[in-house]
């Protein structure tokens, strides 16, 4: 695993990262969020070993970065920020200067740079210099190098920034997929790439973690988590929010919208665990009305994200 343990960094005056702990382990994918400044970048410049902590320490599977330097930087593959290559290489040779570097020769190399290009759907831009490719081909490139050596442990600061909506999928496929044998954290912008690629995530505020969950216990914190939408029509619509709130297990509704004969309303249970929807609907169809649309609300991430990077 990768064993991060109360992980500070002083720059002058200024604490980027305050006293931080977290595990990440094999078979699972931590996503990094937090606000611009929040101190996502330089602590995962501290864990692959690009930046020295100014206290604290960062274990690699058993080796620790800053005394067992080598031992460690051999098992991770990084993708920082701004994807660095070197723009006058074409991009089969920076993945062959890469490999040489991560030490492949021969045949060995030539089978491993090829396997990368055409998984990381490279191999039509092979003999193109790098300074010609758009932004998102860049990011490819670069995500590439981070994987050329089936690394244990992947450091991916931002790996789908600058990516088309098919190239990103197709990064959120190979994540998942590399993800039985490696351990891998990833910082993000995009709330659904939590949803839909992490196992774990963590929120990070100024320098200090502030959360640690699963996406689905992070969206259960959320204020309309467990809240019922309910969208009636007919004319009998009125009195229907005093109705339901009058109903066991309700603790409130509120009006959303209305709109002619038809009203949608959110009601909010006592306790989100025990669901009131069932008795919503059977007092509506009791009442006369059409429903025109109903759902539970499984809880907002961005909420969530604004409520605990704000408001904590």
């Amino acid at each position: 695993m990768i064993e991060v343990k109360d992980l500070t960094k002083q720059f002058g005056n200024h604490l980027a990262v305050d006293n931080i702990s977290f595990t990440a382990e094999k078979g699972e994918i931590l996503g990094f969020l937090g606000p611009n400044g929040a101190g996502k970048s330089t602590t995962m410049r501290m864990i692959t070993g690009f930046f020295p902590s100014t206290s604290g320490t960062v274990i690699v599977g058993g080796s620790d970065i800053l005394t067992q330097s080598i031992a460690a930087r051999k098992k991770i593959g990084y993708l920082p920020e701004n994807a660095p290559v070197y723009p006058d290489m074409t991009v089969s040779r920076y993945l062959d200067f890469c490999a040489e570097i991560r030490g492949f020769a021969g045949a060995a190399k030539t089978q491993r740079v090829g396997e990368t290009l055409e998984r990381c759907f490279l191999a039509t831009v092979r003999h193109q210099a790098v300074n010609t490719l758009s932004k998102g081909y860049k990011q490819r490139v670069c995500f590439a190098q981070s994987i050329l050596h089936d690394p244990e442990y992947l450091i991916l600061d931002e790996p789908t920034d600058g990516l088309d909506p098919n190239q990103k999928h197709e990064v959120r496929l190979m994540i998942r997929e590399m993800s039985a044998t490696k351990a891998i954290i990833f910082s993000t912008h995009i709330l659904d790439e939590v949803d839909t690629v992490c196992s774990r995530a963590i929120i990070i505020a100024d320098g200090k973690v502030v959360a640690d969950d699963t996406p689905d216990g992070l969206r259960r914190r959320s204020a309309f988590h467990g809240s019922v939408v309910l969208t009636v029509k007919g004319a009998a619509s009125d009195g229907m929010q005093e109705r339901i709130a009058e109903l066991d297990g309700v603790a409130s509704v509120s009006v959303v919208e209305t709109d002619g004969d038809r009203m949608t309303l959110r009601i909010f249970p006592g306790d989100p665990a025990l669901p009131v929807a069932d008795r919503v609907i059977a007092s509506v169809s009791q009442g006369g009305l059409g429903i025109a649309s109903v759902f539970v609300e499984q809880g907002r991430l961005d909420d969530v994200f604004r409520d605990i990077t704000i408001g904590k």
